[in-house]
């Protein structure tokens, strides 16, 4: 038994005896979002986000001029017609960073969220306060979904403001043909930022889980990256499409049914079924492996 065993139902003292308020559980996640969000590689992350949007909107201002394109929108990402309304730059953003940089970001901070602090010498202490480990990994799990929400809003706000700077705003036309005002499309872009923010939870989890595996911070956010990587490329595979519809990235675009009149639901219930299913097993994974785990460090 390692010396982090007490707070364990192995120690012969049941957790439940020693769980904390909730105004104390509070303070724990407050103090771990405070952490997460204060390291200068999530400041760096997020400024890396933050940027996509702008470099995109430049490309798109010297690719057109001052004129307006006359296209329709092609495909989630809306390129075509960011020139008539900066709006669509949210929506080409979220698309251009949603493959990967948005993922990569997170699979960083899941991928650190246990095994960054094994790493470091920090897990043992924090389990010797009443927190018990079920406790601290739910925390964890929260401030991971939390920054997924943070990235997410970030490069959408980042793209609205460009897109305000640099191109004209108004009503605008969605993939159906039809119009839509300013503020409906205003609407949906905040939905579609929280969809995309949604569509990382099963991500997020799995990468949880593999912090849970190993000792070396390093290690589980290359291997969860690694992970993301493969899926995407075995996702353009067109012999594993029986396998593909089950891919925790498969539905990710599908965000771009919101821009439809009607919305498109299918996929997007497909997406969220999928990573709720992705967060319960890869969650339970982490969760059993972690009240498992001999902490030594």
């Amino acid at each position: 038994m390692s010396r982090a065993e007490p707070e364990t139902a192995g120690s012969g003292t049941p957790e439940a005896a020693r769980t904390p308020n909730p105004l104390w559980s509070l303070g724990l996640l407050r103090g771990e979002l405070l952490i997460t969000f204060r390291r200068w590689r999530t400041l760096a992350l997020l400024g890396v986000l933050a940027a996509v949007p702008v470099l995109v909107g430049i490309a798109v201002k010297i690719e057109t001029g001052d004129g307006p394109s006359g296209g329709g929108g092609e495909g989630p990402a809306f390129i075509s017609q960011i020139s008539n309304n900066g709006l669509f730059l949210v929506f080409t953003a979220l698309a251009a960073t949603l493959p990967f940089f948005l993922p990569m970001a997170v699979g960083v901070v899941a991928g650190d969220a246990i095994a960054g602090e094994s790493s470091a010498g920090t897990l043992r202490y924090l389990l010797v306060a009443p927190a018990g480990r079920t406790r601290l990994l739910l925390t964890k799990y929260a401030a991971v979904m939390a920054f997924c929400l943070a990235a997410t809003l970030v490069v959408a706000v980042s793209a609205l403001a460009v897109g305000a700077l640099l191109f004209p705003l108004g009503d605008l036309t969605t993939i159906s043909g039809t119009r839509i005002g300013y503020a409906e499309g205003l609407g949906r872009a905040l939905l579609i930022a929280l969809v995309v923010a949604a569509s990382l939870v099963g991500f997020a989890a799995l990468g949880l889980f593999v912090s849970t595996l190993t000792g070396s911070g390093i290690a589980a956010m290359a291997t969860t990256v690694g992970l993301l990587i493969t899926v995407q490329i075995l996702d353009q595979i067109p012999q594993l499409d029986a396998l593909q519809p089950y891919f925790f990235s498969h539905y990710w675009l599908s965000f771009a049914d919101l821009m439809r009149e009607p919305a498109y639901w299918d996929d997007l219930v497909r997406n969220l079924g999928l990573q709720a299913l992705y967060a319960a097993v890869f969650g339970s994974a982490a969760w059993a492996r972690f009240t498992a785990k001999d902490i030594t460090a």
